[in-house]
């Protein structure tokens, strides 16, 4: 493990009651190999291709040990972990990530559980400016149609309650190129100034869900500039890990990234970047603790009495990564190629096409699936997912894509493409976890079988 600097405490050492269960130094002298790979997964359920790594992440044993190790120093001893450790090891792993993803400062980085809260935090201080008259009623926020649902809810409860109207930017699918939702989100911005109104708020995601696709983030938070938005929030739930992250790059006033979906940490933890604002003050965790008034960061490291070592682990993970050759973007890297790889691979079996190009996916693609199977609506996708677990040990989600009035979308040889997978790719993954997708789906389609008769299984 990393040894940690001057002041921050090792978890490795042995605890004063004389335990000497510890995580040993190893001095690293190679890569880490295949068969250590499969010792880090070897928890994995066996028999099952789990190709579905952007929903829960994967953590490896290592870092679930060290994970055990921060229980356990928290629970020999909680008041003395609680009044002389905890906050410094939050603020080292703080410090961590502000490098990981070139910030200026550490300040600007609060550590929470998931991007549901960190879009909770965003849009709780937008819905107090609608509330207090700061934003008159009936400006808008912008967002996209695929945002995730906890996004859309929590515009609901804290936005349009307090008079913000929502704008919702279509995006295609498939999609060819960046200048295709460049295009939308313009036009959804002109309809957010109609009638004299401001927009207050975009929400762009970084890398869509579902329907999976990388958005030019970076352009799109420059035009909300030159619009004269008032502040940005990117979601970046599957970002880090999956694409390269650098924000003051992006220029975005938020953005928010999950480090259990491709970055190996233990469920769940996350990190919310605030760009120093003179609305920084104003920005405060929902969970209210006695931190209430001593910035983002310092609420968020304490919300009460609860487990924070997935916010503890993070040195031990950044070590896991360098492990790798080319350390973290190495890994994204080679995720990204092979992914793509093995989505082409997966077209070509069943005469179908990408979602989006190669360079506009992460370590996710999606892949049309045959016509024939039948996706016509969202309970056909979630049967034909659970029939691939239950029948074939084949984890990967399923997405229905709803036909646009006057536009016939994505044709194979015998009709319109209206079902998708949405592949993963992550460092446990082999060739087999693909081949046994594509054998399914072919049997599938050698049986006849359709969606609709899977419902009356």
């Amino acid at each position: 493990m990393m040894d940690p600097p001057p002041g921050v405490e090792d978890p490795r050492a042995p605890a004063v009651n004389g335990d000497t269960n510890h995580v040993s130094k190893k001095l690293k002298l190679s890569f880490i190999t295949d068969s250590e790979i499969r010792e880090e997964f070897a928890h994995h359920q066996s028999g099952i291709a789990r190709i579905n790594n952007g929903s829960f992440g994967s953590c490896p044993a290592s870092i679930i040990a060290a994970q055990k190790i921060w229980q356990l120093r928290f629970l020999r001893q909680p008041d003395d972990f609680f009044f002389n450790h905890l906050q410094r090891q939050i603020l080292h792993s703080r410090t961590i990530i502000k490098d990981l993803i070139n910030a200026d400062h550490v300040d600007e980085v609060s550590i929470v559980d998931n991007a549901t809260t960190a879009a909770a935090i965003v849009l709780q201080h937008v819905g107090w400016a609608f509330a207090e008259g700061r934003f008159q009623k009936g400006d808008a926020v912008v967002m996209l149609h695929c945002a995730f649902q906890a996004v859309k809810k929590s515009i609901e409860a804290y936005v349009t309650r307090a008079g913000g109207s929502v704008i919702v930017v279509h995006l295609p699918f498939p999609v060819n190129s960046n200048e295709e939702i460049i295009a939308e989100f313009r036009k959804g911005l002109a309809r957010g100034r109609a009638n004299g109104k401001k927009v207050r708020l975009a929400i762009i995601d970084h890398i869509t869900s579902m329907p999976c696709v990388v958005i030019p983030a970076r352009e799109l938070v420059n035009i909300c500039r030159e619009e004269g938005v008032e502040r940005v929030f990117v979601d970046a739930a599957h970002a880090i890990g999956s694409v390269h992250v650098d924000v003051k790059d992006i220029g975005a006033d938020f953005y928010v990234s999950n480090l259990h979906k491709w970055f190996f940490c233990p469920p769940s933890v996350a990190f919310l970047y605030c760009r120093k604002s003179p609305v920084s003050p104003d920005l405060h965790h929902p969970v209210v603790s006695h931190e209430y008034g001593n910035g983002l960061a310092i609420e968020s490291a304490w919300i009460g009495t609860r487990d924070y070592s997935s916010q503890l682990v993070i040195p031990e993970v950044l070590e896991f990564t360098n492990r790798f050759e080319g350390g973290l973007e190495g890994i994204r890297k080679r995720n990204h190629e092979k992914v793509v790889e093995m989505g082409q691979m997966l077209a070509k079996a069943w005469g179908t096409n990408l979602g989006s190009p190669p360079e506009m996916c992460p370590s996710m693609v999606m892949i049309g699936l045959p016509s024939r199977l039948g996706v016509l609506c969202d309970d056909d996708a979630l049967n034909l997912r659970s029939h691939l677990r239950d029948h074939f040990g084949v984890e990967v989600p399923i997405h229905f894509q709803v036909p646009i009035d006057g536009e016939i979308g994505a044709m194979d040889g015998d009709g319109c493409v209206t079902g998708y997978v949405r592949i993963s790719h992550q460092v446990y993954n082999t060739l087999d976890d693909y081949i046994k997708l594509r054998d399914a789906i072919t049997q599938l389609l050698q049986d006849g079988a359709t969606c609709k008769m899977l419902q009356t299984e």
